[in-house]
C-alpha cells in the first residue's frame, strides 16, 4: 500500500500511478493531534486498520494526482537517524566504515515540491545525498538483527541535506545535517510488503534532469538489520520513526539556487523539491567521482562566487 498526504494534510492511499483515493474518514478515530501523529498511530495499529483502508479506498471517488498538492507523508517523525559512511562505494572501500549514525530535527522534514533553503553560513558546500529510508512499525529496543526486520513498516525516499565543511570541524554533525528543510522525503509512504528486497533497489538523482547519482543499495555495507540492531540499542524506535540507510558518496554534487532535485528510488516513486540559495553562491556542477577521475586532492568542489567564496 501507498500512503500519502495531501491538501491540508488528507489522508489518501494512491490506486494507481496517478489517483489518489481519500481515505481521512476512515481513520479519524485515532487519537490524534494533528497529522504527524495521526500517521505513526496508523503505522502503530496498521494491521488492525488495513482492511479500512482498503474498502475505503475502493468505494473513494479516484481524485487525479495532478490535481492534488502532495505534502510529505510523515510531517514531524519523533527521530530521524541517519546512517553515516554506509556504502562501499562501488567497491573503492577496502572494508566497511565502523558503523556510525547521527540525528536530524524533525523540523528539517519537507516534501514533494518543497524548497531546500541554503541558510547564511560559510560551508564548502551544500550537497544532498539520494537516500533510501526505513520506517518503523513498531517500538524496537535492543533490538537483534535477526529479528529487526519485523520493526520495518515500510520505505521512504530520503534526501540528506549537507552544509560541510563548518567549524569546528570534529562537531559538525549538528550543524551541517540537521537545518531546516534539510530531510526532504516522499512522495509516498510504500509499506514493506511492496519491496520484495530493501537490499536490490536502483537510487537515482536528477540536479535538473542531469543524473548525479545511480547506485544500487546491494552496495550497502551495514544492511539494514544491523543498522536497526545499533540504532535500537542505543535509544528506542517509535513507530513512525525514520532510518536512513546511507548514500554512495561519489555521485554527490553541489545544491545550487534554483535547481530541481529529483530522487527516484525502485518502487518508491519519484520526489521533486527545488533549492533556494538567496547569496545566489555557485559551484561548478561536477560529481566528487569527476574531481577524483581528474586528479584532484581533495574531492570537494571549491566555491566560484558568492559570500564566502575563497
Amino acid at each position: 500500500m501507498k500512503l500519502a498526504y495531501f491538501d491540508e494534510f488528507r489522508l489518501g492511499v494512491l490506486t494507481s500511478a496517478d489517483t489518489v483515493a481519500d481515505v481521512s474518514a476512515a481513520v479519524q478515530d485515532i487519537p490524534h493531534t494533528g497529522p504527524h501523529n495521526l500517521i505513526s498511530g496508523l503505522i502503530e495499529r496498521f494491521e488492525a486498520y488495513r482492511p479500512r483502508l482498503q474498502a475505503a479506498a475502493a468505494a473513494a471517488a479516484l481524485i487525479p494526482l495532478a490535481s492534488v498538492t502532495l505534502r510529505p507523508p510523515l510531517p514531524k517523525p519523533g527521530n530521524i537517524v541517519c546512517m553515516a559512511v554506509n556504502y562501499m562505494e562501488d567497491g573503492t572501500r577496502s572494508a566497511p566504515a565502523p558503523i556510525n549514525g547521527f540525528h536530524k530535527a524533525p523540523t528539517a522534514i519537507i516534501g514533494p515540491g518543497d524548497t531546500m533553503v541554503l541558510p547564511d553560513v560559510p560551508a564548502t558546500i551544500f550537497e544532498g545525498e539520494a537516500e533510501m529510508a526505513v520506517v518503523i512499525g513498531k517500538r524496537a529496543t535492543r533490538v537483534p538483527a535477526a529479528r529487526a526486520m519485523d520493526h520495518v513498516f515500510g520505505y521512504i525516499n530520503f534526501i540528506d541535506g549537507s552544509a560541510r565543511g563548518l567549524l569546528p570541524s570534529g562537531n559538525s554533525f549538528f550543524q551541517m545535517k540537521s537545518r531546516d528543510s534539510f530531510a526532504p522525503i516522499g512522495p509516498y509512504l510504500v509499506t514493506a510488503d511492496e519491496i520484495a528486497d530493501p537490499h536490490a533497489l536502483q537510487i537515482r538523482l536528477w540536479v535538473n534532469g542531469v543524473l548525479k547519482q545511480d547506485f544500487n543499495t546491494s552496495d550497502m555495507a551495514h544492511k539494514i538489520p544491523r543498522c536497526i540492531e545499533w540504532a535500537s540499542s542505543i535509544h528506542t524506535l517509535e513507530p513512525g520513526d525514520i532510518l536512513a540507510t546511507g548514500t554512495n558518496h561519489r555521485g554527490l554534487s553541489s545544491f545550487q539556487d534554483g535547481d530541481l532535485i529529483e530522487l527516484e528510488t525502485q518502487g518508491l516513486g519519484r520526489l521533486s523539491i527545488r533549492v533556494r540559495d538567496d547569496l545566489k553562491r555557485t559551484w561548478a556542477r561536477e560529481t566528487r567521482l569527476d574531481r577524483q577521475q581528474a586528479g584532484h586532492a581533495s574531492d570537494i568542489t571549491p566555491q566560484l562566487t558568492g559570500k564566502y567564496a575563497p
